[in-house]
């Protein structure tokens, strides 16, 4: 039997494997979600729990039902194991297992990975995987600790469970709270604010920025074209966003100049690197604010992070293409080295999937419920982008709403993977003629 399960899963595709295996996350999470010990309360919808488990696999953290209110500590902690494996990728701790076992992947955990992490070929899967769950781990126990500490110096209860839950849903940009107005409590709390935002920007930037950064590090070598394009567009994302909200916003005006600065900082931070976490209402910006976050939701995070979107790499992509377009150059050239056409087919592949579900999941939603224009727009950026930013939609959503935001979060999760690789499973036959071209992670 496990001879012809291994045969079965050689001849699949990995892509094929990384659809069915989130798919099977969400059916096991649902199921456990089910369970009588897993609720705090009766009545509980069975389509609510659906929702529940889609939303944390696809790190989304959109909620139908108060996770807290409605979830016993079991249910809360199905939910945040759905976020870390949802989070790290499918199949990365079997890997690691193989890895530590054996010291090497067979064919179809390397596909699978490659894939799912959106890898550049010249990237070694297996130090790789060993790099990527050490750098969770590490990265989510330091957090819980801080977290923990300073919740309880808040006088939160539970502070304990709360930094876990929190530092894991904030490295896997999930946005889950416990708390039902998410982190508007501790909006002028400095410190849980700050932590939250490391522990989101880490997750987001990409595992392939932390491997480059620990390459260069133990052996000196330099960063890749992809990690210097993550942070140069990150950093002035963030810089942009959170400058353009603290001088425009008439909301964010009645605050002192710290508070706003942070609460700024806050609402660009967890919407570009997609983990739906808030500190201030989001309904309650104006809309010009509400427009800048839309648009950091859609460019989203970095490609083999935890996060959604059309993805920094991508965005940086289309960039080159315009300026390029106006200097009169035919190729794309980012921090002067050119771009693969093998990346930028797949760079507008993914992105013209991810407008294309975009605007699909957007009028859906609209021909089955009953709300404004702009509320239904921003509920489906969220969705396809896996942040879990609402203006009040997902409360009020009917049961056609429910199941298609589900598939929004769980083609979110998946669709720019899905179709770059679908589109080209193979490099080009003359990729590597002429000028060296650059791998780039998209």
């Amino acid at each position: 039997m496990p001879l012809r399960l291994s045969g079965f899963l050689r001849r699949r595709r990995p892509v094929t494997l990384v659809l069915w295996g989130y798919a099977f996350y969400v059916a096991c999470g649902f199921a456990l979600l089910c369970l009588p010990q897993a609720h705090a309360q009766a009545g509980l919808d069975w389509l609510d729990h659906l929702f529940i488990a889609t939303s944390a696999v696809s790190t989304t953290g959109l909620v139908s039902i108060s996770p807290s209110g409605s979830y016993s500590f079991f249910g809360e902690l199905v939910i945040l194991g759905l976020i870390q494996l949802g989070g790290i990728g499918y199949m990365t701790l079997g890997s690691f297992v193989m890895l530590a076992l054996r010291h090497r992947l067979d064919p179809v955990h390397r596909g699978v990975a490659r894939t799912a992490f959106i890898l550049p070929r010249d990237m070694n899967v297996g130090a790789f995987i060993r790099a990527v769950v050490i750098f969770t781990l590490t990265i989510e126990c330091a957090g819980a600790v801080l977290l923990s500490l300073l919740f309880a110096a808040a006088g939160t209860p539970d502070a304990i469970w709360n930094g876990v839950f929190h530092s894991v849903s904030a490295f896997c940009t999930a946005g889950f709270s416990l708390f039902d107005t998410s982190l508007e409590a501790y909006s002028d709390n400095t410190g849980i604010v700050l932590v939250v935002a490391a522990l989101s920007y880490l997750g987001a930037i990409g595992f392939i920025v932390m491997s480059d950064w620990w390459r260069w590090v133990s052996r000196r070598r330099g960063p890749s074209l992809t990690s210097r394009i993550i942070l140069r567009v990150t950093f002035w994302l963030a810089l942009i966003g959170t400058v353009s909200i603290a001088l425009t916003d008439a909301h964010l005006a009645e605050l002192g100049l710290k508070e706003r600065l942070l609460a700024a900082f806050f609402q660009v931070m967890t919407a570009m690197t997609t983990v739906g976490f808030d500190t201030v209402p989001i309904a309650n910006l104006g809309s010009a604010s509400i427009l800048l976050i839309l648009v950091a939701m859609i460019m989203g995070a970095s490609p083999s992070g935890t996060g959604g979107g059309i993805k920094s790499t991508t965005v940086a992509i289309f960039y080159g293409a315009v300026r390029g377009a106006l200097a009169g150059r035919e190729s794309i050239r980012l921090l002067g080295e050119t771009i693969s056409a093998r990346r930028i087919h797949m760079a507008v592949a993914a992105a013209g999937f991810y407008i294309g579900a975009f605007v699909v999941g957007m009028a859906a939603l609209m021909l089955v419920e009953e709300q404004d224009f702009l509320v239904l727009m921003f509920e489906s950026a969220s969705a396809i982008g896996t942040v879990g930013l609402s203006l009040g939609a997902t409360g009020e959503l009917g049961t056609a709403g429910k199941w298609i935001v589900i598939g929004m979060m769980f083609i979110g999760r998946l669709g720019p993977i899905t179709v770059g690789v679908a589109l080209f499973p193979r490099p080009d036959s003359d990729e590597g003629r002429g000028r060296p071209v650059a791998d780039l992670a998209v």
